[in-house]
């Protein structure tokens, strides 16, 4: 059935409940590998690490506004009246998040999702669903999930905005690789990404791909950790804004490659995978800080 796109962007937005505390933040950072070993030596007592692991010392990653309150809660989105899609052609094409303050160790919030813009992008359609959270007092984040939708194209729309992000000429200011462990999408996965695709490898298999891969939104949230850790002194409340695209994927044993390059006001970032000749896994990767 073709999209409707003008009764999927006029439909009300889909209101929620959401929580989370710091057993749901601690979880979140360990699946991104924190407290792991780095260039040999054990970070699991490492002070700047326990800000991420023990719960008297804890702080937020602002990537946990992706799995905030059950993951990927976004997909009901594709539920939304003029949408009927079938999931084995949906693609995540990119994340963003906004932060509007930092997130708190416990929260209870309301969300209110909508689809914010359809694209057509010929063969393909391109979904933005947007979600903005709030609490008692006042807004904390807004997310913008790219959806990429195969074979759902054609419905007469625009063809949105080409967002692409030139790397500088020079070096990167700074280089940071990250190991993927063995196991590390099966933990990933209990922030609420149950997508056997990251698990099964006979599902993996009929997906095209020889083995499990790692979650997109593992490879997003390890990346700004590893700016946040290096180029902002440890410091999430300075995060303003993130956003990326998925260019390609990254398997579990597998090395990230993170380049980031300084700018006033933000980092421009490129996220490849080391072992496979720097094959891209995130791409038009910003962070806005203050």
């Amino acid at each position: 059935m073709p999209i409707d796109a003008a009764r999927a962007l006029a439909a009300e937005p889909r209101q929620g409940n959401i929580g989370w505390d710091h057993k749901d933040i601690q979880l979140y950072h360990l699946g991104l590998g924190a407290g792991t070993s780095l260039n040999g030596q054990s970070l699991a007592t490492d002070p700047d690490e326990l800000r991420y692991t023990l719960e008297s010392k804890l702080h937020v990653l602002p990537s946990f506004a992706t799995v905030a309150g059950a993951g990927m809660a976004m997909l009901g989105g594709l539920a939304a009246p003029g949408i009927e899609v079938d999931l084995a052609n949906v693609l995540h094409g990119g994340q963003s998040i906004e932060l509007h303050r930092p997130i708190p160790v416990k929260g209870n919030a309301t969300s209110s999702a909508k689809v914010a813009a359809l694209y057509d992008k010929g063969k393909a359609a391109v979904i933005v669903l947007r979600t903005e959270v709030a609490d008692a007092d006042g807004p904390l984040w807004t997310s913008d999930a790219q959806i990429f939708v195969r074979g759902e194209g054609g419905f007469g729309g625009e063809r949105g905005p080409s967002v692409k992000e030139e790397l500088p000429g020079r070096a990167p200011d700074r280089t940071e690789e990250r190991a993927i462990r063995e196991e590390q999408a099966l933990l990933y996965r209990l922030s609420g990404d149950w997508n056997p695709l990251h698990a099964d490898p006979e599902f993996a298999k009929l997906a095209g791909f020889d083995k499990p891969i790692l979650h997109g939104l593992c490879s997003y949230g390890m990346t700004l950790k590893a700016v946040v850790d290096t180029v902002l002194d440890g410091d999430v409340s300075r995060v303003r804004a993130y956003r990326t695209r998925f260019a390609g994927i990254v398997f579990p044993g597998e090395t990230l490659r993170i380049r980031m390059w300084r700018e006033e006001g933000r980092v421009l970032v490129s996220v490849t995978a080391a072992e496979r000749d720097d094959a891209p896994v995130l791409a038009d990767t910003v962070v806005e800080h203050s």
